[in-house]
């Protein structure tokens, strides 16, 4: 079971950029306190030009809304900038936050452009939560993210997340490792997040294990007699071929295997893994330890994994640490948080933001989202972003078009659609059941396996659909124009 006390009596409040706190009092001072607003989380491209990202941070956003409250030293603080009106100060001294908020469930694909969290409420208490969101959703989705590519690299066999001592800060490293472990990753070396999140905690030691003692030989022994049952060596302190080995070998048949332990494996971290695992495990076979494990780390990611993968290298599990924890390759996921509508007189208004930069146009209008599944296959076919109350009837055909280039269309039949943006507060009470994280780890796996292989491609995937509705596209386009007179 998924703890949340990690972070007990941490009041994260004021974690926020200055000017939602400048802009909420303006609002204030403007009498718009009492404007009903709609705002979207969305992200522009998926990191390493991938073909999607996977939605995390869901339950600690959730956690983060739940406990939102300005204590005195907060309000203190705010006082002595000098800035505030104080009517504004006693009205976040009194602040309860009643924003309703959907968004899609951790462990979903999800694409560009489409809103992955909506949040409809006051305009202060909507506006004030987005560095939170963005913090929250932007970072687990990067890692869960970089995890699962690295996962489906290793083919099959077991990643770890070794990359607590790299991570960018203490909570880098624990919801790091959770994110990591919704990817797809199988346990973890950092032990906070197995207390907390159940995440399995692995590890056997390291090169100063060995080099404390005499000889090499000594250490390989000391250790096996502590942990019997699960001895796992680190092989290449020294030599791995010329005595990491062959010392390995020697403790396992004298010191093991007498004693009816089972050997679990040796652990490379240095060296070319491809040519060294493929020495290993003939010398391990030849030994008839061919249940023995080869495990491998060292600055791996999906392409190393990959590559070695199929230059033969004879890894059973893979060790993966910085390259994953702070997504190396690139490490930011650009989510943004944007006002999409208003309401006036309980109409909703929609609102656009445009720039010259075509990426950078957002979508208008309170939204959902569906994914279209091929009812044969069970394979996602498309998203269309609609309008909230529009109902897509999966029981004749549906018409989607590029939203740019709305000559390439395609009828869709033989599907059925599913609603991808699912409530989480309702007038500020979470009405979400958070799954136990196993859960959200087996639905991030089968959801991941709906999407086509094209579209699983590490270099130049396929570009999924994600195309809007005949309705939100014309109030758009509306919009388009009468802001370009």
């Amino acid at each position: 079971m998924e703890k949340s006390n990690w972070k007990e009596k941490m009041n994260l409040t004021m974690l926020t950029d200055f000017y939602e706190i400048t802009m909420a009092n303006g609002y204030f001072e403007n009498g718009l306190k009492e404007k009903t607003t709609y705002f979207d989380m969305f992200f522009r491209k998926v990191p390493d030009g991938a073909g999607f990202a996977i939605m995390a941070g869901v339950r600690q956003l959730i956690e983060y809304i739940e406990n939102l409250s300005f204590d005195e030293e907060d309000i203190t603080y705010l006082k002595e900038k000098k800035m505030f009106a104080p009517a504004f100060l006693e009205y976040l001294r009194n602040f309860k936050f009643t924003c309703d908020v959907w968004a899609i469930p951790e462990g979903t694909p999800i694409f560009p452009n489409e809103p992955i969290v909506t949040v409809r409420g006051l305009i202060i208490e909507a506006q004030f939560i987005e560095t939170m969101m963005l913090l929250t959703i932007n970072h687990q989705s990067l890692i869960a993210t970089k995890a699962n590519r690295i996962v489906r690299a290793a083919q099959g066999r077991p990643v770890l997340e070794f990359g607590s001592r790299r991570a960018q800060g203490y909570n880098g490293a624990i919801l790091g490792a959770r994110a990591a472990y919704i990817g797809g990753c199988m346990g973890t070396a950092c032990t906070i997040a197995d207390r907390d999140f159940n995440i399995p905690a692995v590890g056997t030691m390291a090169h100063s294990w060995v080099q404390l003692f005499d000889s090499e030989l000594e250490a390989f022994r000391a250790y096996a007699r502590a942990y019997p049952e699960g001895c796992v060596l680190l092989v290449d302190t020294y030599n791995v071929l010329k005595s990491g080995i062959p010392n390995a070998i020697k403790v396992f048949k004298e010191d093991l295997i007498p004693k009816g332990f089972k050997p679990k494996g040796i652990r490379i971290d240095s060296g070319d893994i491809t040519y060294l695992s493929k020495k290993a495990r003939k010398m391990l076979d030849y030994a008839g330890l061919e249940d023995c494990k080869i495990v491998a780390s060292n600055s791996l990611d999906e392409y190393i994994i990959r590559d070695i993968l199929v230059q033969g290298a004879k890894v059973d599990i893979f060790g993966v640490g910085e390259r994953l924890i702070t997504s190396k390759s690139e490490p930011v996921f650009g989510g943004v948080y944007k006002l999409a509508a208003v309401e006036n007189n309980e109409c909703i208004v929609p609102k656009i933001k445009l720039s010259e930069n075509v990426g950078k146009i957002t979508n208008p209008c309170f939204k959902q989202v569906y994914r279209l599944f091929c009812r044969e296959n069970n394979k996602a076919i498309a998203d269309v972003i609609t309008l909230f109350d529009e109902v897509i009837e999966d029981h004749r055909p549906y018409v989607i078009f590029d939203p740019e280039h709305t000559w390439k269309r395609q009828t869709i039949t033989h599907f059925y659609a599913k609603k991808l943006l699912v409530p989480i507060f309702e007038k500020g009470k979470c009405v979400y059941k958070n799954p136990d994280l196993q859960e959200i780890k087996a639905y991030c796996k089968e959801q991941v396996d709906t999407l086509w292989e094209e579209v699983l491609r590490f270099e130049n995937p396929h570009e999924y659909y994600v195309d809007l509705s005949e309705p939100l596209w014309t109030i758009k386009n509306k919009l388009l124009q009468e802001y370009a007179r």
